[in-house]
């Protein structure tokens, strides 16, 4: 497969037409990129194709058939979180390069292979942890990076959200068995850990977890249901949940390349089940000579923190948050951009990645960092289970 050069003549295919697909398709659209197939169930999949114009439909799941089209550079898997793998793999196997939702898969032996398998293909292979790209993570990463907050003490934060609140909200991430053994934690907590991470150059090496269902019970549809829809409670049974509602995890980092992070403790707070909180990503930066703090519900400014100077609110696009994040914001100051602007921001960066060949910087989580990811939630149920510090 020859190297396209620009981004316009990459063209990319899409599995899953569920919450997260369509929001691949608008930002690969708004990039630029062709977006040339869709798979999934037949109706769907139809239906998808013809509100994006999008030419090639494979009903009944057939990814198999998308996988050999000649017009798909570039896979997207925004399917449930069971059949990552399988369909990585498949789609490495076929010489595409993979844009693959997180979490990367539902174990880490099944992630170790599809690690060997990305880099024995070489093709370019990227984990959808998109808030990496908000400017505000960004600014952040710079700013512990050059030594603007000192010696890097201590971080915290919270991932909440409330669209599990009620016992008859239903989706299939509350099922283990499509979603995974952690839900809460693998579904946001994992983007927490992973935006942290980013911020400071360096990767969790042990944690102290503790893991909450407050729903031991819940109702569900009898048929299928899509993420955040409600359905009518008379047509709803009831079920065991095997999956948390929220959880507080202690973690330890390692050590960065630069100076500034050497084993820093953190501690988030995750829930689906916090009353009010839509999706609030909150993260604080504490340093020996001052901290920043940034919340994706507020995406556009970062505060920092002074204990004998005043405290800044810096806006995106303005002097202080501006020039260490040009090539990942489009806009001016004071207009705003969001979550559906970190996903363009992320596939930016994965497909100029590909058009250089690969020669531009690594700033997206690969398969190494979602195999990671996945061993550092089980290492998490282990210290649940245990009540202990875990090595990840």
């Amino acid at each position: 497969m020859s190297k396209p050069k620009t981004l316009s003549h990459l063209r990319a295919g899409v599995i899953g037409t569920g919450f997260i697909g369509p929001v691949h398709i608008e930002a690969l659209k708004r990039l630029g990129v062709q977006v040339t197939a869709i798979c999934g169930s037949t109706k769907n999949a139809q239906a998808t194709a013809e509100k994006w114009g999008i030419p090639e439909v494979y009903g009944d799941y057939d990814y198999e058939s998308m996988f050999r089209s000649p017009n798909v550079d570039v896979v997207h898997i925004t399917s449930p979180n069971k059949v990552h793998v399988v369909q990585s793999l498949a789609a490495l196997k076929a010489g595409k390069h993979v844009v693959c939702e997180k979490p990367l898969g539902m174990n880490s032996k099944e992630t170790g292979r599809l690690v060997k398998a990305a880099a024995k293909s070489n093709r370019v292979f990227a984990v959808n942890y998109m808030c990496r790209f908000f400017p505000g993570v960004l600014q952040m990463r710079e700013m512990v990076k050059r030594g603007d907050l000192g010696q890097i003490i201590h971080v915290q934060g919270h991932f909440f959200q409330d669209w599990l609140l009620q016992q008859t909200d239903y989706n299939w991430r509350l099922l283990a068995s499509e979603g995974g053994k952690l839900r809460a934690v693998g579904d946001i907590g994992t983007h927490w850990i992973d935006a942290v991470s980013f911020v400071l150059g360096a990767k969790v090496e042990s944690v102290f977890a503790t893991l909450e269902t407050f729903h031991k019970t819940r109702l569900r549809p009898k048929g299928e249901v899509q993420t955040f829809a409600k359905a009518d409670p008379k047509t709803m049974v009831r079920y065991k949940v095997d999956t948390e509602d929220f959880a507080s995890i202690l973690l330890k980092f390692g050590k960065a390349k630069h100076r500034y992070v050497d084993g820093v403790h953190a501690n988030a707070s995750i829930s689906q089940v916090a009353a009010g909180w839509k999706c609030s990503l909150a993260a604080g930066i504490y340093g020996t000579e001052g901290s920043v703090q940034w919340d994706l519900q507020h995406p556009n400014e970062i505060i920092v923190g002074r204990r004998d100077e005043p405290n800044q609110i810096l806006q995106r696009g303005t002097a202080g948050f501006m020039e260490d994040v040009a090539n990942f914001t489009d806009y001016p100051g004071g207009h705003p951009e969001g979550f559906p602007d970190s996903h363009k921001m992320h596939y930016r960066a994965v497909y100029e990645h590909i058009a250089s060949g690969k020669r531009t910087p690594l700033l997206f989580a690969t398969a190494e960092d979602g195999h990671h990811e996945v061993r550092l939630c089980e290492a998490i149920l282990k210290s649940n289970e245990h009540q202990r510090w875990i090595n990840v």
